[in-house]
């Protein structure tokens, strides 16, 4: 970790110490989660989830709370500081209940579950999460946040329930632990065919009934930014001919970029917009959004270019080394959206706004342009004279107004927005969150290929390089599974479905751009792996959690597209993928089975599976596999890489291949690029415009 993240790590710990005078110490001191460790001198006596404390709670009979949280989540500190800092709370707590303590980051597979039953008892969710359950685990109770008031009094309630009337609180546990079974099976389709693209165009059409075509995203607020969303939109507009729904992405992705959810002083992007114009951001900043956006920007520039793209990805990724990625080549996990204001108290998005005051101070004769560009108006203010910088008008428009050239326009924000970096630096930062996730560093890595891969900076291959090394270094173990955490130079936590299929997904898309076959076989053997561990063969489907791993209330399977897209649709395009260089292993029937298996919901609810939608298209639009042998495998492979042509995939070497794919190629002294559909060549091409016309695309 270099310095400053450990000044900034030590900095809140030493804070939290003092803050309760250190009297008090529980079990989470032993753990390495930064959130856990905020809870660690809490008054509560707190456990990290394990079979240990569940065998515990069912021998001694006593109630569990647990209590799922995350570092960069402001309500989650909220009532800590409420509640779990609170010695009467504690009291009652302590006094009925096993109280544990879990970071849904860490232990996604436990969140799900109980998420599902708090949406379940109430019909919402979020985080904190606080559920009451049976000493075994099965809940029967479930909130958000709660004041110590209301807190206190449902904790109380709750237990003088179990004392005195166990049975009914166990048959509730009961029913709502069968209804926990019960919507999360999958039943093998017995379709024989895929949902069709007249079926698509239905769907996407219901999807649009949502879509806001003035400001972007959805008509609704707060706003998500949802690249899984923006990127099949994209893939689908750009391969089918559909205008209307190409300039529906550009305005969101314009919006989202010119948003105050993108930190223009310091890139990167924030979790999420509370107003439907994407200006005032819950202002964490996670890498799964960062790297996801990444990817999304860089492919979104390939098709257009756009130079806003090409911008929001060079910024995103130029916040992504600077604050978040540590020596080991790993990427931390989060910057809190909480920082010390100038009273010395916590403050949401205090290290990220401005006041009209400090601009005009700071920007001198440049604040007359700067305010029109980031509007230090009424449409940027946020609350208490606070601004948050949003655009909102063209570069040309801007310059036309101040009589200046676009170029010396750009000249002086880029100044004037430096000068701001510097000045905000001095600032306490944000809180850091520096566990390293497996499936996040997958998601980062996509994004750092896919820039490199579309906008060419060689510096992102070579940050891609580095994280794919250190996730084979710590993460992979000799069987070819995988931990989910690394903290302190130590690997923990078995890994969940999640984590295998966005490796394989930056592995397989790695060697796309180096022609490695390293990557590709890493990536074979971690998808042979959970076909071994994960995969369920009643439903067709794979588990979230291996069978090597505690069994908990259920084992989950994951369908629905997410802020992250589910673990299923990923592993099903992974082995679509997968099929056109191995063929042999049948990965291609396991991944048509997939889709079927939940095409059914595709026209209800199209924006819930918009990953799953990109296989629709892979399987009814050509899907080119383009095979590159010769000495000139490699800038022959750059040049046709830069292209958007998400139905593809590229292989490469410099003689004969290894992979079925590249056997029988090569031609002595010819580069050769061979374009293949369902394993059928074309005849071999020398010349990019020849591949392109082989591609049916026009020529650049």
């Amino acid at each position: 970790m270099s310095k400053s993240h450990l000044s900034r790590t030590q900095k809140f710990l030493t804070l939290k110490t003092n803050s309760v005078a250190n009297e008090h110490t529980n079990a989470l001191i032993h753990e390495t989660s930064p959130y856990l460790l905020q809870h660690a001198h809490n008054p509560v006596n707190w456990e990290a989830w394990g079979p240990k404390v569940l065998e515990r709670a069912q021998r001694e009979d006593k109630l569990l709370i647990i209590s799922i949280g995350y570092a960069a989540c402001h309500w989650c500190h909220v009532m800590e500081k409420e509640c779990f800092e609170n010695e009467d709370v504690a009291q009652v707590m302590n006094g009925h209940f096993i109280n544990i303590k879990i970071d849904r980051e860490e232990r996604p597979d436990v969140d799900q579950i109980y998420m599902d039953a708090i949406q379940m008892i109430s019909g919402q969710g979020g985080w904190p999460l606080n559920i009451v359950a049976l000493p075994d685990g099965r809940p029967f109770w479930g909130g958000t946040y709660l004041p110590k008031e209301g807190w206190t009094n449902v904790l109380q309630q709750l237990a003088g329930l179990y004392k005195n009337d166990k049975d009914r609180v166990v048959q509730y546990a009961a029913d709502l632990a069968n209804g926990l079974h019960a919507i999360n099976l999958v039943e093998p389709s017995k379709d024989t065919e895929l949902f069709s693209l007249e079926q698509l165009e239905d769907a996407v059409q219901n999807w649009s009934g949502h879509f806001d075509t003035f400001l972007g995203g959805h008509k609704r607020a707060p706003k998500f930014m949802m690249p899984n969303h923006w990127d099949f939109l994209l893939h689908y507009a750009t391969n089918n001919n559909k205008p209307e729904l190409l300039e529906f992405v550009d305005t969101t992705l314009t919006r989202m970029a010119y948003g105050g959810i993108y930190d223009h002083v310091g890139g990167g992007f924030s979790r999420y917009a509370v107003d439907i114009k994407w200006h005032v951001p819950h202002f964490e900043k996670m890498l799964y959004d960062n790297g996801q956006l990444t990817s999304l920007y860089a492919k979104a520039y390939a098709a257009t270019k756009n130079e806003t793209y090409k911008a929001v990805v060079e910024g995103t990724i130029a916040f992504v080394k600077e604050e978040l990625m540590g020596e080991s080549g790993g990427f931390y996990s989060s910057l809190d959206a909480d920082s010390l204001d100038g009273n010395g108290e916590l403050e949401e998005g205090a290290f990220y706004v401005w006041t009209k005051e400090e601009l005009i101070g700071l920007l001198g004769t440049d604040f007359d342009i700067f305010q029109d560009y980031y509007n230090i108006n009424s449409y940027g203010l946020w609350e208490e004279e606070n601004y948050v910088l949003i655009r909102d008008k063209s570069d040309v428009e801007i310059a036309k107004k101040h009589g200046i050239s676009v170029s010396d326009l750009k000249k002086r924000m880029k100044n004037a927005l430096s000068f701001l970096k510097k000045e905000r630096n001095k600032r306490p930062k944000p809180r850091l969150d520096d566990k390293i996730l497996t499936s996040w560093n997958g998601l980062m890595l996509k994004g750092l290929v896919d820039a490199f891969r579309y906008i060419g900076h060689k510096a992102y291959l070579e940050l891609a390089l580095q994280n794919a090394e250190f996730l084979e270094r710590e993460m992979i173990k000799e069987d070819f599974s995988l931990y989910r955490n690394h903290k302190n130079g130590k690997s923990t936590i078995n890994a969940f479905l999640e984590d295998y299929v966005t490796v394989i997904e930056a592995f397989l898309a790695l060697y796309e751009i180096t022609f490695d076959e390293k990557w590709l076989n890493l990536g074979k053997k971690l998808l042979d792996h959970t076909r071994l561990h994960f995969f369920d063969g009643d439903s067709g489907m794979f588990f979230y959690t291996s069978d090597k791993d505690q069994s908990l209330i259920r084992r989950s399977i994951e369908t629905n597209d997410n802020v992250i897209s589910s673990s299923n649709s990923i592993m099903a395009i992974n082995l679509f993928k997968m099929d056109k260089i191995f063929p042999e292993e049948g990965y291609g029937h396991l991944a048509k089975q997939m889709l079927k298996n939940v095409q059914k919901d595709f026209l209800r609810s199209a924006h819930g599976f918009s990953n799953w939608l990109h296989l629709v298209l892979f399987y009814h639009l050509d899907f080119y596999e383009i095979a590159i042998v010769g000495e000139d495998y490699e800038a022959m492979g750059m040049e046709i890489g830069k292209r958007y042509v998400p139905n593809s995939f590229l292989a490469g070497c410099p003689k004969e291949g290894r992979i079925e794919l590249l056997k029988n190629r090569y031609v002595k002294d010819k580069t050769l690029a061979y374009v293949c559909i369902e394993g059928a060549c074309k005849l071999p091409v020398e010349t990019l415009e020849d591949v392109w016309k082989e591609v049916l695309l026009p020529l650049e």
